[in-house]
């Protein structure tokens, strides 16, 4: 028989799923809008909605996450003397 391989796969579960889903994500090259620490969302919308979406950030020249993080920056500002 074969015997069943000790490496870590690519999807396997973490150890401790309440420390993995508190730990800051990695920074992306590309988030050079971002802040030190992201934390990742997500949402269920309809597939037209999403559709929608992807649409109006190609016409706009924009990938979905930079317009839906500006998007965010408007209608949920930071108070004055909050952390950023």
């Amino acid at each position: 028989m074969s015997e069943r391989s000790l490496k870590r796969g690519f999807a396997s579960r973490p150890a401790d799923p309440e420390s993995w889903i508190k730990a800051p994500d990695r920074p992306s090259p590309r988030a050079d809008t971002a802040a030190e620490f992201t934390a990742r969302l997500t949402i269920d919308v309809t597939a037209d909605m999403r559709g929608r979406i992807k649409i109006a950030a190609f016409q706009r020249g924009q990938t979905v996450a930079d317009m839906l993080r500006a998007l965010f920056e408007r209608e949920f500002p930071t108070s004055e003397g909050e952390p950023r």
